[in-house]
């Protein structure tokens, strides 16, 4: 369930998760890097695809349409603007100035049109207090932009706070939650003198569907959760953490419903009394051209 940076790449792609290599049936996750001036043909096969700058801008075409992606310095900068695709699409993306893209994907029914996302529009959500505070980017979440299946939003930690907290599952079909599973990559932010960071994920099961999971998580690394409980993601001391999660699942209704573990749902109540860690929002300076990107 944990995939180390690089060892799930392959071939144009530094991560590759598809519903095949994770054992399930929905959720995808590439990531892609480009050389300045590089450019990559992408095939969306079965799947609907958007896509996340995570550092640089690049260019989209796609069905006639040209979509212009600003994108950002990089995942701690704030929001960015992003590209929706169809499934049976073809798609040519290209970086004046290179970078590093997600291509969030889901098994889809429905074929919906070409669109662009701008950063603008991105809802920033800043969840719990004091130690467990985070910000949510909700960029592609099922009440914020139209889709077929997918769910995907970035989360912000920053340094020695807790996220995903408390554990949560969505693993069942009810009015209470639903069946998704989730891709969680993270970046950790390095220290002040280039050191590397750390953090970590914990996931575990019920008695009728067990899993295990602890895993120290560096850069770039991957968490799959096909069931069970998740959280916490807790970030160390001096190093702000990000996450990109991408979620999809069997059902027909695009829904995003969660249910906290029973032993740790008080916490919530805490958090009136607490207020939101400084620190948040994370964001580019005011008044900074574009999130600090380069151009496309």
């Amino acid at each position: 369930m944990h995939l180390p940076a690089g060892s799930a790449a392959a071939g144009p792609y530094t991560l590759q998760v598809t519903p095949e290599s994770a054992g399930w049936g929905h959720s995808s996750l590439r990531v892609l890097e480009l050389p300045a001036g590089g450019s990559h043909d992408l095939d969306t096969g079965p799947d609907e695809v958007v896509v996340v700058p995570l550092e640089g801008g690049l260019t989209v075409e796609c069905e006639g349409e040209v979509l212009t992606l600003a994108g950002r310095s990089g995942v701690f900068a704030g929001p960015t603007d992003f590209a929706y695709l169809p499934l049976g699409a073809t798609a040519t993306l290209s970086s004046r100035g290179g970078g590093r893209f997600a291509l969030c994907g889901a098994r889809a029914r429905r074929r919906l049109p070409v669109r662009y996302g701008p950063a603008a529009d991105v809802p920033v959500e800043l969840r719990g207090a004091g130690r467990c505070s985070r910000q949510v980017n909700n960029f592609a979440t099922a009440d914020v932009f139209e889709a077929d299946a997918v769910i995907a939003c970035e989360v912000i930690t920053p340094g020695g706070n807790w996220s995903s907290y408390p554990p949560h599952k969505h693993d069942e079909t009810s009015e209470m939650e639903s069946e998704l599973e989730e891709i969680y990559y993270f970046e950790v932010a390095a220290g002040p003198q280039g050191q590397p960071g750390l953090a970590y994920q914990r996931v575990y099961g019920t008695p009728e569907r067990p899993i295990d999971v602890l895993a120290e998580v560096r850069d770039r690394d991957v968490v799959l959760i096909p069931h069970g409980w998740h959280g916490p993601s807790i970030a160390a001391p001096g190093h702000d953490l990000y996450y990109l999660n991408v979620m999809a699942g069997p059902g027909t209704e695009r829904a995003w419903r969660i249910v906290d573990d029973p032993a740790h749902t008080w916490i919530r109540g805490t958090w009136a009394d607490e207020p939101v860690d400084p620190r948040l929002p994370l964001h580019s300076p005011a008044g900074t051209e574009q999130n600090g990107a380069p151009r496309p």
